[in-house]
């Protein structure tokens, strides 16, 4: 008989938790579901915030997030799930930096505090009440961890680096008033 203990039941719920806000943010992007843009809507918009080509952008993010937040909250390879849903919120926490650090102010608060989950999961693991463990962990070995993270990072870095720069070649020639009138 398997006894399931707190650890467990903890994970499990913040993974249903984090997983499943990440699903839905990522089912507005894709489907235009709960009040979302959809993939044109948000392409739009993600080339506004200077991600390019902006539905590209749009797939991407939609993908990372919803499908690394299903796979979260399903606890199925845990590693690249919470690899991928991180660096979705990377993305959007590079959006929301000028603003400070506060949500309440448009800050990036809330983005990072939703990649640092699912950060956390994808190196603790999903605990004994997922389907990685049901499937002998075939997709949650310890050498995943690193890899996942590698990966994303690398493509992170140069997501946000190439956004960055088109913003300062933007901005190249716009001068800030001296005085206000």
């Amino acid at each position: 008989m398997n006894c399931y203990d707190r650890r467990d039941l903890g994970l499990l719920l913040l993974r249903l938790g984090t997983g499943g806000v990440l699903a839905a943010h990522g089912a507005q992007k894709l489907f235009g579901w709960f009040g979302g843009g959809g993939i044109e809507g948000t392409g739009r918009a993600m080339e506004s915030m200077g991600y390019a080509p902006g539905r590209a952008s749009a797939m991407a993010a939609g993908l990372a997030e919803a499908g690394g937040g299903a796979l979260l909250a399903l606890g199925l390879a845990t590693p690249a799930a919470g690899a991928a849903a991180a660096g979705a919120m990377a993305g959007a926490a590079a959006v929301h930096a000028p603003n400070g650090f506060f949500a309440q102010s448009g800050g990036y608060e809330y983005a990072v505090s939703l990649g640092l989950t699912a950060a956390g999961l994808a190196v603790t693991g999903p605990g004994r009440l997922s389907l990685d463990h049901a499937l002998g962990h075939a997709v949650n070995r310890g050498w995943m961890v690193p890899a996942a993270f590698a990966a994303v990072a690398a493509g992170t870095a140069v997501v946000i680096g190439t956004r960055n720069r088109r913003l300062r070649r933007a901005a190249e020639g716009r001068q800030e008033p001296l005085f206000e009138e």
